[in-house]
């Protein structure tokens, strides 16, 4: 599980143009922002995701809670929930479901996290645009996360590192 800064404030990548073309982006620097928060089972490649306009200890609770409604997650099903050091994971005032058990990253270590590969699938179909909404920004990458959500295999093959598959077992 993590959580990524998307919003107005353009993703600018490289484009490839012929020599003779100059390239232009059309950039509005705006400072409005969106959390996509993402799970992933690497072995599986299945994802889900909720869009929030912050992050704080009281938002991951309820999308804690959320996540183990919506799989059954509980005395029954145990999951082992991947997340980073953040101080909205590592609080004292996180509410985890029961069923749950958080496994911290060491620190500064998001190449370890499966759900970091995901960012740039997201930025996909926003980089190199302008937008002049946040509902436009969060309409876009609501079709993209629906996408994504129907490319298990892809996902798979991104995100189920070979030694995360040792791990798990």
């Amino acid at each position: 599980m993590d959580e990524h800064l998307v919003g107005l404030k353009p993703v600018i990548r490289g484009i490839w143009v012929d020599e003779w073309t100059v390239p232009i982006a059309q950039v509005n620097w705006r400072f409005q922002w969106l959390w996509l928060y993402a799970f992933v089972h690497p072995r599986s490649g299945q994802t889900y995701w909720w869009i929030l306009p912050y992050v704080n200890i009281r938002l991951f609770n309820k999308v804690l809670a959320d996540f183990a409604q919506h799989f059954g997650i509980g005395e029954k099903k145990q999951v082992v929930l991947v997340v980073d050091q953040a101080g909205w994971h590592t609080s004292e005032q996180v509410e985890i479901p029961e069923g749950m058990h958080l496994e911290f990253l060491p620190s500064h270590s998001p190449e370890l996290q499966p759900a970091e590969r995901l960012w740039t699938l997201t930025n996909e179909p926003i980089a190199n645009r302008s937008f002049e909404t946040l509902d436009e920004v969060e309409e876009v990458l609501i079709q993209r996360c629906r996408q994504i959500l129907d490319q298990p295999d892809f996902v798979r093959g991104l995100t189920n590192f070979s030694w995360w598959s040792e791990l798990a077992a």
